[in-house]
Protein backbone atom coordinates (compact mmCIF):
# COMPACT_ATOMS: atom_id res chain seq x y z
CA UNK A 1 0.00 0.00 0.00
CA UNK A 2 1.65 3.18 -0.86
CA UNK A 3 0.28 6.83 1.69
CA UNK A 4 0.26 9.59 -0.24
CA UNK A 5 0.12 12.94 1.56
CA UNK A 6 -1.12 15.22 0.00
CA UNK A 7 0.05 18.87 1.47
CA UNK A 8 -2.94 21.14 0.86
CA UNK A 9 -5.64 18.67 2.61
CA UNK A 10 -3.38 17.80 5.52
CA UNK A 11 -4.24 14.26 5.65
CA UNK A 12 -3.36 10.94 4.51
CA UNK A 13 -4.85 8.98 1.42
CA UNK A 14 -4.03 5.49 1.37
CA UNK A 15 -3.81 3.96 -2.53
CA UNK A 16 -3.94 0.14 -2.59
CA UNK A 17 -3.31 -0.38 -6.80
CA UNK A 18 0.01 1.50 -6.52
CA UNK A 19 3.47 -0.29 -5.16
CA UNK A 20 5.07 -0.02 -1.87
CA UNK A 21 8.33 1.04 -3.02
CA UNK A 22 6.66 4.05 -4.39
CA UNK A 23 5.68 5.58 -1.26
CA UNK A 24 8.85 7.57 -0.11
CA UNK A 25 9.49 9.31 -3.80
CA UNK A 26 6.19 10.29 -4.17
CA UNK A 27 5.18 11.50 -1.10
CA UNK A 28 4.25 15.14 -1.07
CA UNK A 29 5.36 16.74 2.17
CA UNK A 30 2.54 18.74 4.44
CA UNK A 31 3.08 22.94 5.22
CA UNK A 32 1.31 25.52 6.23
CA UNK A 33 -1.85 27.68 4.84
CA UNK A 34 -0.33 31.07 4.06
CA UNK A 35 -2.81 33.59 2.41
CA UNK A 36 -3.81 32.93 -1.28
CA UNK A 37 -6.64 33.20 -3.66
CA UNK A 38 -5.33 29.46 -4.42
CA UNK A 39 -7.82 26.98 -2.65
CA UNK A 40 -6.39 24.68 0.14
CA UNK A 41 -7.89 21.79 -1.12
CA UNK A 42 -5.87 21.65 -4.06
CA UNK A 43 -3.22 19.23 -4.96
CA UNK A 44 -1.19 21.72 -6.22
CA UNK A 45 -0.98 24.21 -3.91
CA UNK A 46 2.63 23.24 -2.74
CA UNK A 47 3.93 22.74 -6.17
CA UNK A 48 6.88 24.57 -7.47
CA UNK A 49 6.54 25.87 -11.66
CA UNK A 50 7.79 27.73 -14.25
CA UNK A 51 6.75 28.94 -17.23
CA UNK A 52 9.79 29.87 -19.19
CA UNK A 53 9.45 31.71 -23.39
CA UNK A 54 13.01 30.96 -24.61
CA UNK A 55 12.57 33.30 -27.73
CA UNK A 56 11.11 36.18 -29.33
CA UNK A 57 11.26 36.14 -32.87
CA UNK A 58 8.72 34.24 -34.89
CA UNK A 59 9.53 31.16 -37.56
CA UNK A 60 10.21 34.84 -40.16
CA UNK A 61 12.71 35.82 -37.90
CA UNK A 62 10.96 39.12 -36.81
CA UNK A 63 9.49 39.71 -33.72
CA UNK A 64 6.46 37.62 -32.05
CA UNK A 65 4.57 38.15 -28.99
CA UNK A 66 3.40 34.48 -29.26
CA UNK A 67 5.60 32.56 -26.70
CA UNK A 68 5.66 35.54 -24.18
CA UNK A 69 1.88 35.67 -24.77
CA UNK A 70 1.57 31.83 -23.89
CA UNK A 71 4.13 31.87 -21.01
CA UNK A 72 1.96 34.73 -19.02
CA UNK A 73 -1.26 33.08 -19.97
CA UNK A 74 -0.31 29.80 -19.15
CA UNK A 75 1.09 30.71 -14.89
CA UNK A 76 -2.42 32.27 -14.91
CA UNK A 77 -4.31 29.63 -16.19
CA UNK A 78 -2.73 27.06 -14.07
CA UNK A 79 -3.17 29.37 -10.51
CA UNK A 80 -6.69 29.12 -11.86
CA UNK A 81 -6.57 25.67 -12.20
CA UNK A 82 -5.00 25.62 -8.19
CA UNK A 83 -1.54 26.63 -8.46
CA UNK A 84 0.03 29.30 -5.90
CA UNK A 85 1.61 32.05 -7.68
CA UNK A 86 4.07 32.78 -4.85
CA UNK A 87 5.36 29.00 -6.04
CA UNK A 88 5.86 30.45 -9.68
CA UNK A 89 8.34 32.12 -11.97
CA UNK A 90 8.44 33.37 -15.11
CA UNK A 91 11.63 33.72 -17.29
CA UNK A 92 11.01 35.77 -20.41
CA UNK A 93 14.06 36.75 -23.41
CA UNK A 94 13.11 40.44 -23.02
CA UNK A 95 11.84 40.53 -19.43
CA UNK A 96 11.64 44.46 -19.21
CA UNK A 97 8.98 44.64 -21.50
CA UNK A 98 6.71 42.79 -19.16
CA UNK A 99 6.74 44.47 -15.78
CA UNK A 100 3.28 42.96 -14.62
CA UNK A 101 4.45 39.63 -15.09
CA UNK A 102 7.90 40.17 -13.50
CA UNK A 103 9.78 37.57 -15.37
CA UNK A 104 13.65 36.84 -15.19
CA UNK A 105 15.97 36.25 -18.30
CA UNK A 106 15.62 33.03 -19.76
CA UNK A 107 18.81 31.46 -19.03
CA UNK A 108 19.65 28.11 -18.44
CA UNK A 109 21.62 28.73 -15.06
CA UNK A 110 18.98 31.06 -13.81
CA UNK A 111 16.04 28.52 -14.32
CA UNK A 112 18.27 25.78 -12.91
CA UNK A 113 18.34 28.06 -9.96
CA UNK A 114 14.89 29.09 -9.55
CA UNK A 115 13.38 25.90 -9.99
CA UNK A 116 15.44 24.68 -7.22
CA UNK A 117 14.42 27.39 -4.89
CA UNK A 118 10.75 27.14 -5.43
CA UNK A 119 11.36 23.38 -5.24
CA UNK A 120 12.81 23.75 -1.79
CA UNK A 121 10.21 25.80 -0.52
CA UNK A 122 6.94 24.12 -2.39
CA UNK A 123 8.20 20.34 -2.47
CA UNK A 124 5.02 18.33 -3.28
CA UNK A 125 6.01 18.34 -6.94
CA UNK A 126 7.07 20.41 -10.03
CA UNK A 127 5.76 21.63 -13.04
CA UNK A 128 8.01 23.06 -15.96
CA UNK A 129 6.61 24.57 -19.11
CA UNK A 130 8.99 25.52 -21.98
CA UNK A 131 7.92 27.17 -24.98
CA UNK A 132 9.86 28.27 -27.59
CA UNK A 133 11.65 27.07 -31.10
CA UNK A 134 13.18 23.92 -31.54
CA UNK A 135 15.56 21.73 -33.24
CA UNK A 136 15.92 18.10 -33.40
CA UNK A 137 19.17 18.85 -31.02
CA UNK A 138 16.76 20.82 -28.48
CA UNK A 139 14.96 24.09 -27.98
CA UNK A 140 16.40 27.11 -27.90
CA UNK A 141 16.50 29.21 -24.34
CA UNK A 142 17.93 32.70 -24.70
CA UNK A 143 21.18 32.76 -26.49
CA UNK A 144 21.59 28.74 -25.61
CA UNK A 145 20.44 25.41 -26.61
CA UNK A 146 18.32 23.28 -23.74
CA UNK A 147 19.48 19.48 -24.81
CA UNK A 148 17.28 17.23 -23.94
CA UNK A 149 20.46 15.42 -21.51
CA UNK A 150 20.59 18.84 -19.92
CA UNK A 151 16.62 19.03 -19.44
CA UNK A 152 16.91 15.54 -17.67
CA UNK A 153 20.20 16.92 -15.22
CA UNK A 154 17.38 20.07 -14.23
CA UNK A 155 14.83 18.24 -13.41
CA UNK A 156 16.71 15.32 -11.24
CA UNK A 157 18.79 17.91 -9.76
CA UNK A 158 15.54 20.39 -8.50
CA UNK A 159 12.72 17.74 -8.30
CA UNK A 160 14.35 14.68 -7.33
CA UNK A 161 11.52 11.82 -7.40
CA UNK A 162 8.55 14.33 -6.51
CA UNK A 163 5.81 14.01 -8.85
CA UNK A 164 7.10 16.22 -11.91
CA UNK A 165 5.05 17.22 -14.60
CA UNK A 166 7.65 18.42 -17.92
CA UNK A 167 6.11 20.02 -20.90
CA UNK A 168 8.02 21.15 -24.07
CA UNK A 169 6.21 23.12 -26.74
CA UNK A 170 8.55 23.53 -29.77
CA UNK A 171 9.18 22.20 -32.93
CA UNK A 172 10.49 18.56 -32.85
CA UNK A 173 10.10 18.62 -29.03
CA UNK A 174 9.36 15.07 -28.90
CA UNK A 175 13.41 14.43 -29.07
CA UNK A 176 12.86 15.05 -25.01
CA UNK A 177 10.58 12.64 -24.28
CA UNK A 178 13.18 9.53 -23.89
CA UNK A 179 15.34 11.60 -21.82
CA UNK A 180 12.79 13.20 -19.21
CA UNK A 181 10.30 10.39 -19.13
CA UNK A 182 10.54 8.50 -15.80
CA UNK A 183 8.22 6.63 -13.66
CA UNK A 184 7.40 9.46 -11.27
CA UNK A 185 7.24 11.80 -14.13
CA UNK A 186 4.45 13.20 -16.96
CA UNK A 187 6.32 14.42 -20.06
CA UNK A 188 3.84 16.55 -22.51
CA UNK A 189 5.33 18.01 -26.03
CA UNK A 190 4.27 19.83 -28.90
CA UNK A 191 5.29 17.46 -31.52
CA UNK A 192 6.80 14.44 -32.90
CA UNK A 193 10.62 14.12 -32.82
CA UNK A 194 11.09 14.63 -36.34
CA UNK A 195 8.00 17.11 -37.07
CA UNK A 196 7.31 20.91 -36.90
CA UNK A 197 4.68 22.31 -35.16
CA UNK A 198 3.24 25.34 -35.87
CA UNK A 199 1.80 29.00 -34.66
CA UNK A 200 5.12 30.86 -34.13
CA UNK A 201 4.41 33.06 -36.73
CA UNK A 202 5.15 36.66 -35.89
CA UNK A 203 1.32 37.56 -36.15
CA UNK A 204 -0.01 34.63 -34.02
CA UNK A 205 -1.19 35.40 -30.68
CA UNK A 206 0.23 31.60 -29.31
CA UNK A 207 1.75 28.48 -31.05
CA UNK A 208 -0.79 25.88 -31.37
CA UNK A 209 0.07 23.75 -29.04
CA UNK A 210 0.19 26.22 -26.04
CA UNK A 211 -3.88 27.62 -27.31
CA UNK A 212 -4.95 24.26 -27.26
CA UNK A 213 -3.56 23.33 -23.61
CA UNK A 214 -5.06 27.00 -22.27
CA UNK A 215 -8.12 26.11 -23.93
CA UNK A 216 -7.83 22.32 -22.31
CA UNK A 217 -7.17 23.64 -18.58
CA UNK A 218 -10.86 24.89 -17.45
CA UNK A 219 -12.28 21.41 -18.00
CA UNK A 220 -9.32 19.19 -17.44
CA UNK A 221 -10.00 16.42 -14.54
CA UNK A 222 -5.76 15.89 -14.72
CA UNK A 223 -2.59 16.20 -16.33
CA UNK A 224 -3.34 13.24 -18.61
CA UNK A 225 -6.84 14.31 -19.07
CA UNK A 226 -4.97 17.75 -20.51
CA UNK A 227 -2.80 16.07 -22.31
CA UNK A 228 -4.93 13.75 -24.43
CA UNK A 229 -7.38 17.15 -24.97
CA UNK A 230 -4.43 19.17 -26.24
CA UNK A 231 -3.48 16.62 -28.76
CA UNK A 232 -7.34 16.18 -30.32
CA UNK A 233 -7.66 19.87 -29.79
CA UNK A 234 -3.98 20.26 -32.00
CA UNK A 235 -5.15 17.81 -34.50
CA UNK A 236 -8.60 19.56 -35.21
CA UNK A 237 -6.91 22.78 -35.40
CA UNK A 238 -4.00 21.49 -38.22
CA UNK A 239 -6.59 20.11 -40.24
CA UNK A 240 -8.72 23.44 -39.98
CA UNK A 241 -5.52 25.45 -41.11
CA UNK A 242 -5.03 22.65 -44.03
CA UNK A 243 -1.32 22.41 -42.75
CA UNK A 244 0.76 19.25 -42.19
CA UNK A 245 2.02 16.86 -41.83
CA UNK A 246 0.98 16.77 -38.14
CA UNK A 247 2.42 17.77 -35.51
CA UNK A 248 1.23 14.61 -33.33
CA UNK A 249 1.95 16.06 -29.58
CA UNK A 250 3.73 13.19 -27.48
CA UNK A 251 2.82 12.28 -23.85
CA UNK A 252 4.27 9.47 -21.65
CA UNK A 253 3.27 9.03 -17.88
CA UNK A 254 5.04 7.19 -15.59
CA UNK A 255 4.00 4.16 -13.57
CA UNK A 256 4.25 5.43 -10.12
CA UNK A 257 2.64 8.53 -11.25
CA UNK A 258 -0.45 7.24 -13.24
CA UNK A 259 -2.06 5.49 -9.63
CA UNK A 260 -1.44 9.12 -8.30
CA UNK A 261 -3.29 11.18 -11.36
CA UNK A 262 -7.36 11.20 -9.73
CA UNK A 263 -5.60 12.89 -6.96
CA UNK A 264 -3.88 15.02 -8.53
CA UNK A 265 -7.01 17.13 -9.54
CA UNK A 266 -6.68 20.01 -11.43
CA UNK A 267 -9.18 22.86 -11.27
CA UNK A 268 -10.31 21.27 -7.83
CA UNK A 269 -12.56 23.41 -5.23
Amino acid sequence: MIRVLLAAAGVWLALATAPAEAAGSLAASSSGTSASTTSAASPFADWAAVFVAGDFRGHGGGPSEAFDNARRDLADAFVAAGFRRSNIQQFSVRPQLYPDSAPLPSDLSLIRTELTRLAEKAPSGCLVYFTSHGSPDGALVGRNLMTPPGAARMLSDACGERPTVAIVSACYSGVFVPMLAGPNRLVLTAARPDRNSFGCGEGDRYPYFDACVLESIPGATDFAALGRAAQGCVSRTEKEAKIGPPSEPQMAVGGELRPLLPLLSLNQR
